[in-house]
């Protein structure tokens, strides 16, 4: 197949999901074209050795990647944030005329929405059959992040996003949804339910593999000799970092908590931290991604936090998968798919989204559990990964979707010439 694929971020920027779906694709022999923007994110500013011009093209074998200018920007401003994304519509539209008219299907990674200008442009003069991928629920993810306004405003821009999205969900010849639940609200916001499907996301394998504990990585978490678990990711408004803290702060005679990261709350979780007198709370900063897989493999549970919303039912934060693929067993507060995941793997221990006091018993349980039980939910955890979430599983599935709705698409087109040459022959 001629694949083309459609992302405002692309590697070199963070968005391995894309670049490894990319690779794959590539290795299974097939021709991909990826249109993207000039990498910015997650600082902001256009990395060095690159040049915002109006068209970029690189090829390497089966796969090209043309790059369109971006406003740069990934900070609080909602309206530098509206700049970014649309200049990526405005420069991507008019590059993919050409770019993507002859491929077989499109791939779309979803959000921004902006992204869908130019396939749907495709779509509309070629009839190119186009999967999306949702990996976040718009509008919740503005109308619910402090970035839209308050009031009559909030409510308009909810609106205004809203039809939006149901638009591009009508649009899609297939789409993919990242959980269970999050398929059934795609549903429920307009799509078919035979064009949705659930597709897990998987972590960065080369980054995150199971590794022995070693005295370096417990030294360099600070581990004590007693149970330690660990939160490693953003420190945002939807990850209630400050849940764990509280809980911990409850729990400080039996076990630690390390916080790995930073984000836009790490100053008042800190702040709550000292507040409690957590002195069995300890903060790292950010860390290299490829440090990471030694430190999970010092502490004994990875913790993962939501804030409790309907529309994160859906949400399976990164960071449990990149647990799970290290055989890391985990704790959950968060509601929905999240803790589900981890109860049917038995891979951990889960509780309800924003309840401290809930949270502080499950690092009770976990400090108490035998080592045995512990470890086999280690093994349990990476078996999970293996089975339902490996890149393999995950590309595999994208590229069967992508042959069926390429072949629907032919499908048409022979019954189309059928039809004509019959009343041809009829004249």
């Amino acid at each position: 197949m001629r694949v083309g694929v459609v992302s405002l971020h692309y590697p070199p920027e963070p968005n391995f999901l894309v670049g490894e779906m990319v690779d794959e694709l590539v290795s299974r022999g097939h021709e991909v074209r990826v249109l993207t923007g000039f990498p910015h994110y997650p600082k902001g500013r256009t990395y060095p050795g690159y040049q915002q011009r109006w068209r970029e093209r690189t090829t390497k074998g089966r796969l090209t990647v043309l790059r369109t200018p971006v406003y740069p920007s990934h900070d609080a401003s909602p309206l530098r944030r509206i700049a970014t994304y649309t200049s990526f519509a405005v420069s991507s539209l008019p590059a993919g005329l050409h770019y993507l008219l002859d491929v077989d299907v499109i791939y779309v990674w979803h959000p921004p929405p902006t992204t869908f200008a130019a396939p749907a442009l495709a779509h509309l003069l070629r009839h190119v059959p186009l999967l999306l991928h949702v990996q976040d629920l718009w509008p919740e993810a503005v109308t619910e992040s402090g970035m839209s306004p308050g009031g009559w405003r909030g409510r308009a821009v909810h609106r205004l996003l809203d039809s939006g999205v149901r638009r591009l969900y009508r649009s899609a010849d297939a789409i993919v949804a990242i959980s269970p639940s999050m398929r059934d609200l795609v549903i429920r916001r307009g799509a078919t339910p035979e064009k949705v499907e659930v597709v897990l996301n998987w972590t960065e394998e080369s980054t995150f593999r199971p590794k022995p504990p070693t005295l370096a990585a417990r030294t360099a978490i600070g581990h004590r000799g007693r149970c330690t678990v660990m939160y490693a990711g953003n420190i945002g408004p939807f990850q209630r970092v400050e849940v764990a803290v509280r809980a911990a702060a409850a729990a400080a005679a039996r076990m630690d908590l390390v916080v790995v990261g930073s984000g836009i709350d790490e100053d008042r979780v800190r702040r709550l931290a000292q507040d409690l007198d957590a002195t069995n709370v300890r903060f790292l900063g950010r860390l290299a991604p490829e440090r990471m897989a030694d430190l999970y493999a010092g502490a004994e549970y990875q913790v993962v936090t939501l804030r409790k919303l309907e529309s994160f039912a859906g949400i399976v934060p990164s960071k449990i998968q990149s647990a799970m693929a290290c055989g890391s067993p985990v704790i959950v507060s968060a509601d929905g798919d999240a803790a589900q995941l981890v109860d049917t793997a038995q891979a951990g221990l889960t509780c309800p989204a924003e309840d401290w006091k809930a949270l502080a018993d499950r690092f009770l349980a976990a400090a108490d559990l035998p080592e045995a039980e512990r470890q086999l939910m280690a093994r349990r955890a990476r078996d999970a990964y293996l089975e339902r979430m490996s890149r393999a599983v995950g590309v595999g599935r994208i590229e069967t979707i992508l042959h069926r709705i390429s072949a629907a698409r032919s499908d048409r087109r022979r019954q189309a010439l059928g039809r004509d040459r019959r009343r041809a022959d009829r004249r």
